[in-house]
């Protein structure tokens, strides 16, 4: 009985890792996604809703969930209540919560180069390098998705297998 349960838990164990593994791969592709919807946001506010940087990042961090909200958030209230460049502003709200993200350090380099134009350029500078940044973001979200569905299954499957390989090792 003790065996059975302790296998159990073996099992159990192995596959919630592989699962979490997925759900790494998964998230990461969800947080692309949003990034890229949220600097389409913004290109939206600054061409079409002629508003000011701190502004339209706090209405587009409002349309998102944690942590790219919350970057968004950190930017606006970094413009506001510092006397800062947009630049800085930025990085220093991408790197208050980018270790929440599930994002690697490509798609840092690329917001942190976007940010380097953030604030210097009339509104139809900034919407090319907005575009520019959304197509960079847009590449990765494909490489991640595919690496999603490649490699999410065989995690979630090799989580399982392994639990059951140990329990057969160890009886």
């Amino acid at each position: 009985m003790v065996k059975l349960i302790g296998a159990l838990c073996i099992l159990i164990a192995s596959g919630f890792i592989g699962m979490e593994i997925s759900r790494s791969l998964a998230e990461r592709t969800k947080q692309l996604r949003q990034f890229i919807s949220a600097l389409e946001s913004l290109e939206a506010e600054i061409m079409y809703g002629h508003a000011h940087l701190p502004e339209a990042s706090m209405r587009i961090s409002r349309q998102f969930d944690h942590p790219i909200g919350r970057i968004f958030q950190s930017f606006s209230e970094n413009l506001e209540s510092e006397e800062t460049t947009a630049k800085e502003a930025w990085k220093k709200s991408l790197m208050e919560h980018w270790k929440s993200t599930a994002l690697k350090t490509n798609e840092l380099d690329i917001l942190l180069q976007f940010g380097e134009t953030l604030g210097r350029h009339d509104r139809y500078q900034q919407q090319k390098h907005i575009r520019l940044a959304v197509t960079h973001l847009e590449r990765l979200e494909k490489e991640s998705y595919q690496r999603q569905t490649t490699y999410g299954k065989i995690a979630n499957n090799m989580g399982f297998l392994s639990g059951i390989l140990l329990i057969l090792l160890l009886l």
